[in-house]
C-alpha cells in the first residue's frame, strides 16, 4: 500500500468501503493517474446512482414476480386510457346495431319532411339565420334499422320485395325526438317507494354509480313518453349529489311488442357499442341541503361545494398521473420488469376518464356563482362540459360560458317557462333560449322527467318558438342539437340516409299546440299496432311565416288606449254583433272597453287627444283568465318556508287571511291575462287544500286595495288523496271524518258571531248549499264516494249541495254519474302522466288512447274547467285551452275552449262572471295557437296594462 496516503480522502463508493478508513501514504500518487481514478471515481458515481433507482429485481437481473399475464392485461388498458372516443358514424354501415333480424322493410310515402340540416351551399351564417331550412315533399326509405334513402317519389322495384308501403298522406315527418334530460325509468311512475332509484344518497361524491343499474324496463312512462314521439332519452341520476354519477343514453323500444328480442336494459341502449360514457354532476342548492351537516359534514355552502369538485378532480388526477407514469415505464422497459400492477381504483375510475376526455359531463347549474365556479373547475382540470342543465341564469352570462374550457362552450338545457319553484329558479326568463341563440349560444329543450311529463317535451319547444326562438332552433332544440351533445349527431336528430331509423309522423305541425305522432318508428319498426289519430287538420299553416318576436319592455298602465287591426272576438256574445268585418278596432276609456267595432269617433278623439293607438296584426281579444288549484297569493317561492303561507293538516284556515300580493308569480300572472285567482292554503304540499279559497285580483298591491278581494271565501276545500294519510290514517278514515263532521253541522243550530269563522261554522253553510265543498281527489272510486257523501248528506239536510272535484285524473271513468249528480270538475292537470298511483288509469292522450278526461267529461255534460297544479303553469293558461281545443275534434268552438280557464270556473263555484268590459286580453294572434303575444291587460279597474 505504500504511499502513506489515506485513501479516505477518496469519496467512499460503499458501505463496505466506508467502513475501511486508512491511514495517509507516505508516497503521493502522481498527477496524470490521480486524473485517472477521479474520472473513474466519477463514472463509478454515475453508475451507482443508475443503479440504485432499479427494483431490487432489475438489479439482479431477474424478472418480475407478479403476473405477466396481468401485467399485460393492465398494458392493453394503458392503450384505452390513451384513446379518446370519436362520434360514431352512420353513413356506410349496412345495419344498425340495434336492428333484429326479421323486421321488414318498410317505405314512408308522401310524407313533408323536415330533414334538420339546410340544404346544400347553404352558408353557417344563412343556416344559424335559418336559411336554407324547408319541408320537403319525400319519401324515406327504412332497412336493417337504418334510413336507407330519403327522395321524392322513390321507385319500388328498387326496394326489397317484401317492403311495408305506408302512406303519410302529406303529414309531416321528423326524425324521433331526443330527450337530453329524463329520470325515466329510475325514478318510475307511478311514484311508490320502492320504484324509486335516481339518487344513491350514501355520499355527495358518487361517480362510481350508473343510472342503468337502476333502470327498469317495465316502467310504463317508456310508452308513454314514446307516445309523444320521443324516441332517445339521456337517463340521468338525480341531482341530489355534486357528482351523482354515470348516465346512458336509451331508445323508447321495450320487449317483443316494441321490435325488441326480450325485455332488456342492454336492449335499450341508444349506442350498444357505448362509444361514449356521459356522467351527471350538480352545483348548487341541493347537495348543500341534503349532506350539509354544520361541524360535521360538508358542504354546507357554495365554497364547500366548489372544494368537494375539486378535491374529486383532484383524487381523479392523482390517478391519471399514477397511471400515465405507470404506462410510460411498462412501454420503456416492458411489463416483465414492473414490480406492481397498473394503479386502478374502481371508485374513482369513471370521474379520471371523465378527466381524459372520454366521458361527457353534462352537469345540473341554475345561478351565476355556480355557472362561474363551475366554469373555472373545467379550466383548472382542463375538461369540457356538454350541457348547463336547468340552466336558468346562463342568459344573463353567455360570455361566462364561453370561457368554459374545450372546443366549444355548454348548451343550455332549459325548460321554456317552468320556473320559482325554488331560489335558484327565481330569476329566469321565458325568453333565455331566444337571448342565448342571438350570443352565439345552443339552448336545448328538456323534460327532467318526472319534473314535466317527457310525453309533451316537444310542447316546451314549442312554447320556446312562440317566445321568439326562430323555427328552425326550436326543432333543433329536441333533435340535432341533444344529438350533436350526447356525441351521436351523425347517428340520430336527422332524417338523412345512413342514420338511425327513428321518425315521427305527425298530425300537425310538431310545434303547434297539441301536436301528437300518429305514427313512432324506432330502428325502423313501427312502435304503435293500432294508434289512434285524431281528426284534425295536419297541413301546413297558410299564413306566411311569423316575423322576429322583440322581447317586451316593462309594462305600463293607461287609462285610455285605441288598438286597431283585431281581426277576431273571443269575447261573451252580449259583445258581439256590434261589427263586421276583419279589421275591427277596440277602444277603451277609463280601462274599460267602450267601443268595438269601426270606432270612428273615438278614432278621431283620440287622434286630437294624443290617446295611444296600438296597430296590431292579426289581433284577438278574449275574457281574461282565473287560475284555480294553484298555491299564487299563499306562495312567492315554491320550496322556500318564508315566502309560503305554510301547510297545515289539523287548524282548519281562510285563504284570505293568508295572502301576500304583489310577488313576481302575481306580476307574470297578470302580464299574461290571469286577472283574477282563487287560492285555498295547503293541507301537506303543493297542490293539496284545506280551509277556505279567496278571490283576489292578482295585480292588487295589498288585501286592503280597492277591489282586491272579489270574495273572502269561494268554498271549502278538503284533500282526500293519499295526502289525506299524511298523520298516519287512512283514506277511508278521512272520508269518514268528513261524513262525521258534514252530519254534525246538519244538527247543529245557529252558529254565533264568536264562532263565524270556524270549521263548523264553513261547514253549516256547505250543508246548506251556500258556499261549495270542494274536494281535492284523483281516483274514480275516491269520486264515487264523494259522490255518495254529497248523496248522503243532501238527504239528512234537506240542501243540494255544491260540489266540486280538484284533480279528477280518473274521472273520465265515472263522468256519466259526476254529470248526473250535478258536479263540477276542475282538471289539475289538464294532462296526467299517471305519476301517481291515483292517476294511474289516467287517459294520455293520443296515439294511446282516444281523447282524455276534458273530452269524456265535456261528452257527458261535466261543467269542467283547467285548474293549475303548480304556479308556474301561470303562463301558460291560453296555451293548455289551445291543446284542449285543438285536440277536441271539434266537440268545442274557441269561446268554449277559453271558458274552460275563465267562465266554467265562476260557473262550478257559483260566482258571477267579471264583466267582459273590465276584464279582458288583447293579443296579437290567436290566444289559442303558439306564439300569440299578450298586448294589454284589463281588470275591472280605471287603467289597463299595455305590454309593448
Amino acid at each position: 500500500m505504500g504511499s502513506g496516503k489515506d485513501l479516505g480522502e477518496l469519496p467512499p463508493y460503499s458501505a463496505v468501503e466506508s467502513q475501511q478508513w486508512h491511514k495517509r501514504r507516505p508516497r503521493s500518487l502522481r498527477r496524470s493517474r490521480g486524473l485517472k481514478y477521479l474520472a473513474l471515481a466519477c463514472l463509478g458515481f454515475i453508475v451507482y446512482a443508475q443503479w440504485r433507482q432499479l427494483s431490487p429485481s432489475s438489479r439482479a437481473g431477474a424478472t418480475t414476480t407478479l403476473s405477466i399475464e396481468k401485467l399485460e392485461a393492465d398494458l392493453a388498458v394503458c392503450s384505452k386510457l390513451r384513446t379518446k372516443p370519436q362520434d360514431p358514424i352512420g353513413l356506410g354501415r349496412e345495419r344498425n346495431a340495434r336492428y333484429v333480424e326479421g323486421h321488414k322493410p318498410t317505405l314512408i310515402k308522401n310524407a313533408t319532411v323536415w330533414i334538420g340540416e339546410p340544404e346544400d351551399g347553404t352558408s353557417d351564417e344563412d343556416a344559424r339565420a335559418g336559411k336554407g331550412f324547408s319541408w320537403v315533399t319525400s319519401d324515406v326509405y327504412l332497412e336493417h334499422g337504418l334510413i336507407k334513402k330519403v327522395g321524392k317519389d322513390l321507385d319500388l322495384t328498387s326496394l326489397a320485395s317484401d317492403v311495408i308501403v305506408w302512406d303519410a298522406q302529406g303529414r309531416k315527418l321528423t326524425t324521433g325526438i331526443i330527450d337530453m334530460h329524463s329520470h325515466t325509468g329510475v325514478y318510475g311512475i307511478p311514484e311508490l317507494r320502492g320504484n324509486q332509484d335516481g339518487n344513491e344518497m350514501s355520499s355527495d361524491i358518487t361517480p362510481y354509480v350508473r343510472s342503468i343499474d337502476g333502470l327498469n324496463p317495465l316502467d310504463d312512462q317508456i310508452e308513454i313518453i314514446k307516445s309523444g314521439g320521443v324516441t332517445t332519452s339521456l337517463i340521468l341520476p338525480g341531482s341530489g349529489n355534486n357528482i351523482g354519477g354515470e348516465a346512458f343514453v336509451i331508445k323508447h323500444a321495450v320487449g317483443k311488442e316494441d321490435g325488441r328480442n326480450e325485455t332488456s336494459i342492454t336492449d335499450l341502449l341508444a349506442d350498444p357499442d357505448r362509444n361514449w360514457r356521459y356522467m351527471k354532476m350538480a352545483c348548487g342548492e341541493n347537495a348543500k341541503r341534503i349532506y350539509g351537516k354544520v361541524g360535521s359534514q360538508g358542504p354546507v355552502s357554495r365554497m364547500g361545494e366548489s372544494w368537494e369538485f375539486r378535491h374529486a378532480f383532484e383524487t381523479a388526477a392523482n390517478l391519471i398521473r399514477a397511471q400515465d407514469d405507470w404506462c410510460a415505464q411498462a412501454d420503456a422497459n416492458g411489463v416483465h420488469t414492473m414490480s406492481t400492477y397498473l394503479p386502478q381504483e374502481l371508485k374513482w375510475e369513471s370521474l379520471s376518464a371523465a378527466l381524459r376526455g372520454q366521458v361527457h359531463i353534462n352537469t345540473h347549474c341554475y345561478t351565476i356563482p355556480d355557472l362561474e365556479a363551475f366554469v373555472d373547475h373545467t379550466n383548472e382540470f382542463k375538461f369540457p362540459v356538454r350541457a348547463f342543465h336547468h340552466a336558468h341564469q346562463t342568459y344573463l352570462v353567455p360570455e361566462i360560458l364561453k370561457r368554459a374550457w374545450g372546443p366549444s362552450p355548454p348548451a343550455s338545457a332549459l325548460f321554456a317557462d317552468n320556473m320559482w319553484y325554488k331560489a335558484e329558479s327565481y330569476i329566469g326568463s321565458e325568453y333565455a333560449g331566444k337571448i342565448l341563440y342571438e350570443n352565439g349560444l345552443t339552448p336545448i329543450y328538456v323534460s327532467d322527467n318526472p319534473v314535466i311529463n317527457a310525453q309533451h317535451v316537444l310542447h316546451e319547444a314549442a312554447k320556446a318558438y312562440g317566445y321568439g326562438l326562430p323555427y328552425h332552433v326550436a326543432l333543433a332544440a329536441v333533435t340535432t342539437a341533444p344529438a350533436e351533445r350526447l356525441g351521436l349527431g351523425q347517428r340520430i336528430g336527422k332524417v338523412k340516409a345512413g342514420f338511425d331509423a327513428d321518425i315521427a309522423v305527425w298530425d300537425s305541425d310538431p310545434l303547434s299546440l297539441g301536436a301528437a305522432p300518429v305514427q313512432v318508428w324506432i330502428d325502423g319498426t313501427a312502435q304503435f299496432e293500432n294508434p289512434v289519430e285524431l281528426d284534425k287538420s295536419f297541413l301546413a299553416p297558410s299564413s306566411s311565416p311569423r316575423g322576429a318576436v322583440d322581447i317586451p319592455e316593462e309594462p305600463i298602465t293607461v287609462s285610455d288606449v285605441v288598438f286597431t287591426g283585431i281581426s277576431t272576438s273571443l269575447l261573451p256574445e252580449a259583445q258581439e254583433g256590434k261589427f263586421d268585418g276583419d279589421n275591427i278596432t277596440v277602444a277603451i276609456s277609463q280601462g274599460k272597453i267602450q267601443c268595438i267595432g269601426s270606432c270612428a269617433n273615438e278614432l278621431q278623439v283620440a287622434a286630437q287627444s294624443g290617446t295611444k293607438v296600438v296597430h296590431l296584426k292579426n289581433g284577438y281579444i278574449s275574457k281574461s283568465f282565473v287560475a284555480f288549484g294553484t298555491l299564487i297569493g299563499l306562495n312567492a317561492i315554491d320550496s322556500e318556508a318564508d315566502t309560503d303561507n305554510g301547510k297545515s293538516t289539523e287548524h282548519f284556515s281562510r285563504g284570505v287571511d293568508g295572502l301576500r300580493l304583489d310577488s313576481k308569480k302575481l306580476q307574470f300572472a297578470h302580464r299574461y291575462g290571469v286577472t283574477r285567482a282563487i287560492t285555498a292554503p295547503k293541507y301537506t304540499g303543493q297542490g293539496t287544500h284545506f280551509g277556505t279559497s279567496v278571490g283576489f285580483k292578482t295585480n292588487a298591491l295589498h288585501v286592503l286595495a280597492e277591489g282586491a278581494i272579489f270574495v273572502d271565501d269561494a268554498a271549502v276545500h278538503y284533500t282526500l288523496d293519499n295526502q289525506s294519510k299524511n298523520s298516519g290514517g287512512s283514506i277511508s278514515a278521512a272520508l269518514g271524518s268528513l261524513r262525521h263532521k258534514l252530519l254534525k253541522a246538519v244538527d247543529a243550530g245557529n252558529i254565533s258571531a264568536a264562532d263565524a269563522f270556524t270549521e263548523e261554522a264553513y261547514l253549516k253553510k256547505v250543508v246548506n248549499g251556500e258556499i261549495p265543498l270542494s274536494i281535492t281527489i284523483h281516483t274514480a272510486d275516491g269520486i264515487a264516494s264523494v259522490l255518495k257523501l254529497k248523496k248522503q248528506i243532501e238527504s239528512a239536510s234537506g240542501s243540494t249541495i255544491k260540489l266540486v272535484i280538484i284533480g279528477g285524473a280518473e274521472s273520465h271513468l265515472v263522468a256519466d254519474e259526476i254529470a248526473a249528480a250535478n258536479v263540477g270538475v276542475v282538471l289539475s292537470p289538464l294532462l296526467s302522466y299517471r305519476n301517481t298511483w291515483e292517476q294511474r288509469r289516467a287517459l294520455t292522450g293520443a296515439p294511446l288512447s282516444n281523447g282524455t278526461a276534458i273530452d269524456k267529461l265535456l261528452d257527458a255534460g261535466v261543467v269542467a274547467a283547467i285548474g293549475l297544479e303548480e304556479d308556474w303553469l301561470i303562463r301558460d293558461m291560453a296555451v293548455l285551452a289551445g291543446v284542449a281545443y285543438t285536440n277536441g275534434e271539434g266537440r268545442i268552438g274557441k269561446k268554449d275552449a277559453l271558458d274552460l280557464v275563465s267562465t266554467n270556473v265562476y260557473k262550478i263555484l257559483g260566482l258571477a262572471t267579471p264583466e267582459a268590459s273590465g276584464d279582458f286580453i288583447v293579443y296579437e294572434g290567436s290566444p289559442l295557437e303558439v306564439g300569440a303575444q299578450v298586448k294589454a291587460v284589463g281588470s275591472g279597474s280605471s287603467t289597463v296594462t299595455l305590454i309593448e
